[in-house]
């Protein structure tokens, strides 16, 4: 098990964390090396195993990321915009491959982890599903081959604790349709409609988003034109398809030059 790739999982006790514990407990090509957890938080100093509710793994959860860091070769992190900018600082010092789910980011965030990305792998992607992704592939085809006579929106379904909107997966899908298009997705986007909003403009690129009860993410891109409509759909029934994208987008970046690389990098679509 020592000759595996070691890897830390961050916000361990989470449901994403939980669930890429068990995918790579489950891996026969990588091993837990570390978890962390904020500062405060009940599971600090405890065996991870242990704190899971289970045999105890040999590994203690910890909130220092860069003595976790030091002995691992990735860190796979589904946290927060805040905690993944720090994270990302730690992993270019360490020099691991840091692969980052979180969701949320800012312009200047996403600055910050380009910076990180000089001395490091970055592996960043708004979903780390495999259909996800193919799905992105798919949307800018289909906006490259339509005019604007199709109207394209984006809709969004997720669980009720999730804090942010579009998702970043969304998001995704929409920046997709507007390099497909040609277009300033910035410029092209309609995410808020409330009252008399006035007739859809042409070319816009709409966004909805509905949260309520256990939904793990369920994402459309309608092409919608007079007399017809073109939809495609990804729906996402268990969290296990985000862990072992990122599981394998971990495995993928051992040894390759540090940058800031994507899903589609991994998955040899681009």
């Amino acid at each position: 098990m020592a000759d595996l790739p070691g890897i830390v999982i961050t916000g361990a006790s989470g449901r994403m964390g939980r669930m890429l514990i068990q995918t790579v407990q489950a891996s026969d090509r990588a091993r837990i090396a570390g978890a962390v957890e904020r500062t405060g938080h009940d599971w600090i100093g405890q065996d991870l195993g242990v704190a899971m509710g289970g045999a105890a793994l040999g590994v203690t959860v910890t909130d220092d990321a860069g003595a976790a860091f030091s002995g691992a070769q990735a860190v796979i992190d589904f946290t927060s915009p805040t905690a993944t900018v720090g994270f990302a600082a730690s992993a270019g010092k360490a020099g691991i491959c840091h692969v980052i789910g979180t969701t949320g980011l800012s312009a200047a965030d996403i600055a910050q982890i380009d910076a990180a990305s000089a001395s490091c792998v970055v592996v960043r992607a708004g979903n780390m599903s495999l259909g996800v992704n193919l799905l992105v592939q798919l949307t800018k085809q289909v906006a490259a081959a339509l005019d604007a006579d199709y109207d394209i929106e984006v809709i969004e379904s997720h669980h009720r604790h999730k804090v942010d909107a579009p998702s970043g997966t969304a998001l995704m899908l929409g920046q997709a349709a507007a390099d497909g298009r040609g277009v300033d997705l910035d410029a092209a986007s309609d995410r808020g409609r409330d009252g008399i909003t006035g007739a859809r403009k042409r070319g816009d690129i709409g966004f909805a988003a509905i949260r309520g009860g256990d939904v793990i993410g369920e994402h459309d891109v309608i092409f919608a034109a007079d007399g017809e409509r073109i939809v495609l759909r990804h729906l996402a029934s268990d969290r296990a398809v985000f862990a072992r994208g990122a599981l394998k987008a971990a495995l993928w970046g051992q040894g390759r030059t540090p940058g800031h690389y994507d899903m589609l990098d991994v998955l040899g679509l681009k």
